[in-house]
């Protein structure tokens, strides 16, 4: 299958946690909207997801699960889906990235990914 038919478009927007975040203790909460958009022409169904969070000390996690918020939602041609989700860092910045395993509904098995974006509490960044 081609490019085009299996399309998946990933936007995020991030957000800092203060009110869940203790920098003395070294933790720094953000959460991440994620709006998945099915832009190809078949429709498919988000099965897992695989993250890759780094902090600004090179600490990485790795996350692997099914779905996503307990969900794997199905996507026809032009829809899309958001959901929030959040995780804790050791450090004010870090970046996320990765990718979700989907299945097309012809059967195709292919990765969505996600582009690295960056978690940095205000004014960290210039």
């Amino acid at each position: 299958m081609s490019q085009e038919t299996n399309k998946i478009n990933v936007e995020v927007e991030t957000a800092y946690i203060e009110s869940q975040s203790i920098p003395e203790q070294n933790r720094y909460v953000f959460s991440y909207t994620i709006t998945i958009s099915n832009t190809g022409t078949v429709a498919a169904r988000l099965l897992n997801r695989h993250w890759i969070i780094t902090d600004a000390n090179g600490q990485v996690q790795e996350v692997v699960g099914e779905g996503v918020v307990g969900k794997q939602p199905f996507l026809r041609p032009g829809e899309n889906f958001s959901y929030t989700s959040g995780t804790a860092l050791e450090t004010p910045l870090g970046t996320m990235h990765g990718s979700y395993q989907m299945r097309s509904e012809t059967g195709d098995h292919f990765d969505a990914p996600i582009s690295p974006f960056t978690l940095a509490i205000p004014h960290s960044l210039h």
